[in-house]
């Protein structure tokens, strides 16, 4: 098992595949964008996909996600996701995306027998969507979302973020456009993962915000009285069900206690947070010859210093140096 010194055990694994974005969203890089990590630096597909075997078949890792940057963008994706849904004990395999280019690839991924996509969609008005991505690529997602639905890639699932004086007046079209559709929607609190470090705690719209405006509207009720453990979002159900809409408040609501994630980057590195300081390479042992057990060893060394939480609250918080398309989601 992948366990840290507060008895946390990581099952679900986040892989960043590449850094590279076709957007620039304003929460997570400048218009001009960024530098992108050199080819060589990347981890090849045989390595990722070693990573996960190892993960899966040695340290007790159930469920896979497939991120970027913009995961749709790496050519070897289709192939990547074969080879991970062939595992035994076969993982529950996702993948989290702006969904440009997903009308065309969805049926091919539900072949290569992904589960599941988590689709970025912050805003339904054309205007907004090139205001905020620095693209006019809004109808491109919408048909992304719905080739999915189409897929049997079910349920797909929306994140949105929403930005005060931007697109928080959205919240209610978003969920109805949604509702209409049978997609899931997931609030996001606005997180400081910007590569800008523009972020400042009084422009986010919190999970208390995003709830109050969805109930001058809807009925919402707990999909689940019980503790939610290590999902991150909390489900409410909508006019009694069973259509249910989540708000993910990582930054007001943490849910760091029962986290059970870790996270691969697409050069090789394991994190512990999305906000870690600290990284642990399994890119250069892997390229230096280490064997299966070796590399087992320092993936549960990596995760065994793992902190109690990201730590946004404390006076002494330092953004990480890498944003979110560095990261994976």
């Amino acid at each position: 098992m992948l366990q840290d010194s507060f008895g946390r055990v990581a099952t679900d694994l986040r892989v960043s595949l590449t850094d590279r974005c076709n957007l620039r969203c304003s929460y997570c890089m400048p218009p001009e964008g960024l530098e992108w990590l050199p080819n060589p630096e990347l981890l090849t597909a045989d390595e990722i996909v070693r990573l996960v075997t190892i993960g899966v078949e040695r340290l007790g890792i159930t469920e896979v996600r497939y991120t970027g940057g913009e995961p749709l963008l790496r050519r070897e994706l289709v192939d990547i996701v074969t080879r991970t849904t062939a595992l035994v004990p076969t993982p529950q395999v996702s993948l989290t995306t702006n969904g440009i280019g997903l009308s065309r690839m969805a049926g091919s991924l539900a072949v290569a027998g992904l589960h599941r996509v988590n689709v970025s969609l912050d805003t339904l008005d054309r205007e907004t969507f090139k205001k905020l991505a620095h693209r006019d690529r809004l109808a491109d997602v919408l048909a992304g979302l719905e080739a999915a639905h189409a897929s049997g890639l079910r349920p797909v699932k929306v994140n949105t973020v929403l930005m005060r004086g931007i697109n928080d007046h959205e919240a209610v079209p978003l969920l109805r456009y949604c509702l209409e559709r049978e997609y899931e929607l997931r609030f996001i609190e606005q997180m400081p993962l910007d590569a800008q470090h523009g972020w400042r705690r009084e422009n986010m719209i919190t999970a208390d915000e995003i709830l109050a405006r969805l109930q001058a509207a809807f009925d919402l009720t707990d999909a689940d009285p019980v503790e939610r453990g290590s999902a991150p979002a909390e489900l409410f159900l909508v006019e009694g069900g069973p259509a249910r809409v989540g708000v993910i408040g990582s930054v007001t609501r943490p849910f760091c206690g029962a986290c059970d994630r870790v996270r691969l980057t697409a050069d090789g590195q394991i994190r512990n947070c999305l906000f870690a300081t600290d990284e642990s390479d399994l890119r250069s042992a892997m390229r230096s010859g280490a064997s299966d057990d070796e590399i087992v060893e320092r993936w549960r060394s990596a995760v065994r210093i793992k902190k109690a939480g990201h730590g946004i609250d404390d006076p002494t918080f330092l953004q990480p140096s890498r944003p979110m398309s560095a990261i994976g989601g």
